[in-house]
């Protein structure tokens, strides 16, 4: 499992931490952004910046860290076509959450909560440069923005070509 970097403490849990995203981040660590306010408004909830296509490394360090902030979870919907494997399930502190997969290519992942609490998430293609990641995350987490997962990665300058292509020396770099 990854390590996960939290760029701002999760709006739920009443709590505010300072923000960190000018700090450097460690090559191979996934990074993750949720608001800090307790309204839920905006298109997205958070944003994740997983760093390579290894569904299982990335995205189970994620779930841990989503479930030390939320409580359990039920579920993740993620876009199939971009991942390298696609499991049904993985178990998250001896918990299995179910893994919806679709192909819609949208670039954004769906936490649930319970029966009905759903989270989305921008899902920042694992190649695109940092300076770029980091705009599309604060983006993502305005509390007015109504902006789609495509927009977002097009005005901060994330092309198709960071969505596809795989850099030498993956999964972390």
């Amino acid at each position: 499992m990854i390590p996960i970097r939290l760029l701002a403490d999760t709006r739920l849990a009443d709590t505010r931490s300072a923000d960190t995203s000018r700090e450097p981040i460690l090559p191979g660590t996934a990074v993750l952004r949720m608001k800090t306010t307790p309204k839920r408004t905006g298109t997205f909830d958070g944003a994740w910046w997983p760093r390579s296509r290894d569904l299982e490394s990335q995205l189970s360090g994620l779930l841990t860290a989503l479930t030390a902030r939320l409580g359990p979870l039920a579920g993740v919907g993620l876009d199939a076509g971009a991942w390298d494997d696609r499991p049904g399930h993985l178990v998250v502190d001896g918990r299995t959450v179910h893994i919806d997969w679709s192909a819609v290519a949208d670039d954004t992942m769906i936490i649930t909560r319970g029966d009905q609490d759903h989270f989305l998430f921008l899902v920042i293609p694992p190649q695109t440069a940092p300076s770029r990641a980091r705009a599309a995350m604060a983006m993502a987490v305005r509390d007015d923005n109504d902006t789609s997962a495509e927009q977002i990665l097009a005005t901060t300058g994330v092309t198709p070509a960071d969505r596809t292509r795989v850099l030498p020396g993956a999964p972390g770099w």
